[in-house]
């Protein structure tokens, strides 16, 4: 399955503002790298960046040893990498087996169309009763579960989770994180972006922290979750 990414110095501009300061990190294949930091500190931009939808001023980001800096998004995603977008980004008038046909669309996907599907449902079983529902009419933790299933259906080999748990109840986040758990137990590399401090470095195998687009700290997800200017600035401890 493999699934190694690094990303190397990225630079990323919106206009004049700098989003992305030389940024670097490894993620080694079947392993769980957070990555966390407060709003406006350049997460989105990172994962946004990595899943082909910015191109970077400078830098590399080679996957499994392949440069795919700027490659377009459809390419990043038909190699293998998938991305579960903040906010979701289904599409609300279709039903909730469209939208997971439509994760389905990309070549080395569909042959395996069936048994991704019945992976999902077993992954998350409420949706086996919403299937012909419109995903638009969902709950929220629903919709999480949907967002999640679609990017697996087009069989990734490693998966982008842009702030999963925004938005969820606490029961909610702690039913995500143990799919999330179960995803790394299967093999998969994650990439985890999240407000949720705490919950996101308790299962990262390393995690880095972003503030105002550069890498401030990096270390195991138990060294900085035991980091005292981490506990402090994002636990409120």
């Amino acid at each position: 399955m493999a699934g190694r990414l690094e990303v190397t110095e990225i630079e990323l501009f919106y206009g004049d503002a700098r989003a992305l300061d030389r940024v670097s990190l490894a993620v080694e294949a079947g392993t769980t790298v957070a990555v966390v930091g407060a709003n406006g500190a350049g997460k989105t931009s990172l994962i946004r960046t990595i899943a082909g939808l910015m191109v970077p001023a400078r830098g590399r980001i080679r996957f499994d040893g392949q440069d795919i800096t700027g490659w377009s998004s459809d390419r990043v995603c038909a190699l293998g990498i998938g991305q579960v977008a903040e906010g979701r980004q289904l599409f609300g008038g279709l039903s909730v087996r469209e939208n997971l046909e439509m994760g389905a669309l990309v070549p080395r996907a569909r042959a395996h169309r069936r048994a991704s599907r019945a992976r999902v449902l077993d992954l998350f079983p409420r949706l086996t009763e919403r299937l012909d529902q419109a995903a638009g009419t969902l709950s929220g933790g629903e919709q999480q579960m949907l967002a999640i299933g679609r990017c697996l259906m087009s069989c990734p080999r490693l998966i982008l989770l842009d702030e999963p748990s925004q938005g969820l109840a606490p029961a909610l986040v702690g039913q995500l994180y143990r799919v999330i758990a179960g995803l790394k137990a299967d093999g998969l590399t994650l990439v985890l972006v999240e407000q949720t401090v705490a919950a996101s470095l308790k299962i990262a195998d390393a995690a880095y922290v972003l503030e105002q687009g550069r890498v401030v700290r990096s270390g195991t997800g138990a060294e900085l979750l035991a980091d005292p200017a981490v506990r402090t600035a994002y636990l409120g401890l």
